[in-house]
């Protein structure tokens, strides 16, 4: 491919489209079962399906720890591992903006295929269009993904009195990593996104007959994930301040800034609610992979509260309330 930067063209169904096709993603997301000149590709499953979609639209588009390519492929498949399945398929949709840098896509398509390859997935079918240059962020990927479930069937309506609420590590790095990359604070830092698989962590959480419900804390942090609970269940959240994982450059940024961090999106993490008598045993499991080294007991469903209590540091108490602005836009 001669060209430097993303033009319309790109997009018009003739022999830019296809070079765009064959010398990018085709080039990095090879496998057998991607055929880019069908309308439709087969695939074989055994077992029960879960099916997943999401769309991206982070900025900036590459950031410490990752960039909107192996975002696509952790988000996507991390929503179907906390629902209990391997995953096993992706679809891949890109929106382009005229303009774009045609090296910096090819890096994220590399990234992309490097991350699904980790993880196991294939890349089968996708497409392409561009848009008129500002009408985009560059690039936009929406995903779709397929998996099969593994283990027993998890649900917020099994979740009980008592439950213990798990976090799988330190909260609030994939925030705080893309709002420095944004450089709108002239702020600086080494924070690393925790953009990862949570493969390894859920598939070890599913040999706990205890276990009632899986979560990954994206947009709106721990504190959205425990308000979904809430309403749910119709039981409270209490959650314990001092036992929360943070890093301290996190809180630091955090202390100057205004902002909490359990509002904050994580993409490496998942939050588990188990039965009492089994929390123990997750945590230690949990504690003893690499992924899982800080994960932490942060609190328990009450019913005798209507609400998402905090208990401080300081020994007072303060209500969390469901998320309703957002301070760090186009997060995922």
């Amino acid at each position: 491919m001669q060209d430097t930067h993303i033009s319309l063209a790109h997009g018009n169904g003739g022999r830019y489209m296809r070079e765009l096709i064959d010398e990018i993603f085709a080039c990095y997301l090879v496998n057998p079962d991607l055929d880019v000149h069908a309308d439709a590709v087969p695939i074989t499953v055994d077992g029960e399906v879960l099916f997943t979609t999401d769309g991206f639209t982070v900025q900036p588009l590459e950031f410490p720890g990752g960039n909107i390519g192996s975002l696509a492929v952790h988000g996507t498949c991390n929503d179907l591992a906390v629902a209990g399945a391997i995953p096993k398929y992706l679809s891949l949709n890109a929106f382009i903006e005229e303009g774009m840098e045609i090296q910096t896509l090819e890096r994220i398509i590399k990234s992309l295929a490097e991350t699904a390859a980790e993880i196991g997935v294939n890349v089968v079918c996708g497409d392409t269009k561009v848009l008129r240059r500002g009408e985009g962020g560059g690039l936009y990927l929406a995903t779709t993904g397929v998996g099969i479930r593994q283990g027993h069937v998890m649900s917020m309506n099994n979740i009980r009195h008592g439950d213990v609420i798990i976090v799988s590590g330190p909260v609030g790095d994939h925030g705080i990593a893309v709002m420095l990359a944004r450089e709108q604070f002239g702020l600086r830092g080494d924070i690393q996104s925790d953009a990862a698989s949570v493969l390894k962590l859920t598939t070890a959480a599913l040999k706990f007959k205890g276990l009632r419900f899986m979560r990954d804390p994206t947009r709106g942090g721990i504190a959205t994930v425990c308000a979904e609970l809430q309403r749910a269940t119709g039981m409270g959240v209490r959650l314990q301040q001092e036992n929360l994982p943070v890093r301290d450059p996190v809180q630091s940024v955090c202390d100057m800034l205004g902002y909490d961090p359990m509002y904050l999106a994580c993409e490496g993490r998942v939050v588990a609610i188990v039965e009492p008598s089994e929390a123990r045993n997750l945590l230690e499991t949990w504690q003893s992979f690499e992924e899982g080294q800080q994960a932490a007991i942060i609190g328990d469903i009450d019913s005798a509260i209507p609400q998402v209590i905090m208990h401080t540091e300081i020994g007072g108490e303060r209500i969390l309330e469901e998320l309703e602005d957002d301070p760090l836009p186009r997060i995922c």
